[in-house]
């Protein structure tokens, strides 16, 4: 079934995103851009700046086009007028934005070409600056989803949207075909990993000093962190500093499900996280996963069932957990078989399908934003001295 636009046309959608840059928020765009396609709806992506561009690749090989803007990150103004000139001339029926930069000129542009907005909201935590625009400026979108139930909860209460106007549609589309991890044998090393970019947030430093005391208490294993970020040189130095020749950095993993096929254990550090897609995907491997208490992650670990939870910044209780892993391995192979089947269940092709429905019938109902860019409800352009964060 296609869902019409409110002019009686079919759906047109121009939806938004920061970068393409790889992974994170541009992951699980090809199988959200499938669904809406499904539905009868024509869109193309618009990203206002490029980063290391390894998101694009996936999102062709589905069939969308993809427009880049040659800019910066900081450049508000320039970014602004080009996305107004694009939307002008691929003539969208709506705007789906998605992350804060994305969001909050979306806004813009839908308000000055009168266009019906609709925003994802990815992020657990925003920066203070970002929570207040996104505030000030939330009724210029008609429609939130997060990605999440976790996100949902945090949207309502701190961007203080209406349960009316705030959907869900989780980001993960679990695949029944992924390839499943080989339990850990006699004889074997256990091999640990997690993905995700070196960055501050994402903990790994912890894991580090968690992993220095699993090595002064004996026991054997490998740790593997893949990823890029300004953190690597860091925490390269920590772990050579702590003497730990079994940790690795390998940088960028290109074949995310080959990397987590390959362990037997999977750890989540994170300070904060919204959904997580690593440990889900992680998860979908048939991992067990050792998790901070953060996100939607606090759904998914089970303990002692899925995997284990432990409060940000504790690295000694996260050494305390994964050695109880490393010590019965029996355990952790139930555990990782109980995760598969919980995501395939939980985040499966239908519930995912069943999800992308309801925002599309939800989008088609929304009207054209009255007013324009010089109405006095429009929020100051970021030409004139706002600072939009990074999320």
């Amino acid at each position: 079934m296609t869902f019409p636009s409110p002019l009686g046309m079919p759906l047109r959608i121009a939806y938004c995103i920061n970068s393409m840059e790889g992974g994170g928020a541009a992951s699980p765009v090809p199988a959200i851009l499938e669904v809406l396609r499904r539905h009868g709806a024509e869109v193309r992506v618009f990203a206002l700046t490029r980063r290391d561009g390894r998101g694009m690749a996936a999102i062709e090989e589905a069939g969308f086009n993809v427009t880049v803007r040659n800019g910066g990150e900081r450049d508000h103004g320039a970014a602004l007028g080009w996305l107004i000139r694009e939307l002008h001339a691929y003539r969208p029926s709506h705007l789906w934005t998605s992350l804060t930069r994305a969001t909050l000129l979306g806004q813009l542009a839908g308000l000055r070409l009168r266009l019906p907005v609709v925003s994802w909201q990815h992020a657990a935590y925003l920066k203070p600056a970002n929570r207040r625009l996104l505030r000030l400026t939330r009724r210029l979108s008609g429609l939130w989803i997060a990605d999440s139930d976790s996100v949902a909860a945090l949207t309502a209460e701190r961007l203080r949207i209406a349960p009316g106007r705030l959907m869900i549609w989780p980001i993960f589309r679990a695949d029944p075909d992924a390839p499943r991890a080989t339990a850990c044998r006699p004889g074997m090393t256990t091999r640990i990993g997690s993905l995700g970019r070196l960055h501050p947030v994402k903990g790994y430093d912890v894991l580090i000093e968690a992993a220095a005391k699993l090595r002064a208490a004996g026991l054997e294993f490998e740790l593997i962190i893949g990823g890029d970020g300004a953190e690597r040189e860091a925490l390269i130095a920590r772990a050579r500093d702590l003497g730990l020749d079994n940790v690795y950095f390998p940088g960028f993993v290109a074949d995310p499900r080959a990397f987590l096929s390959d362990l037997h254990l999977y750890v989540q550090p994170s300070w904060s996280e919204g959904f997580c897609i690593a440990a889900h995907e992680a998860m979908q491997a048939g991992l067990p996963v050792v998790a901070s208490v953060v996100g939607e992650l606090r759904l998914s670990v089970r303990p002692g069932i899925t995997g284990e939870l432990v409060p940000p910044g504790a690295p000694e209780l996260f050494a305390c957990k994964i050695a109880a892993m490393l010590r019965d391995p029996q355990a952790m192979e139930d555990m990782g078989t109980n995760a598969r089947d919980m995501v395939l269940d939980r985040f499966g092709a239908a519930p995912f399908e069943a999800a992308g429905r309801a925002v599309l019938e939800r989008l088609a109902s929304l009207s054209p934003v009255r007013g324009s860019a010089a109405s006095p409800v429009a929020p100051r352009s970021p030409d004139h001295g706002t600072t939009i964060s990074s999320v």
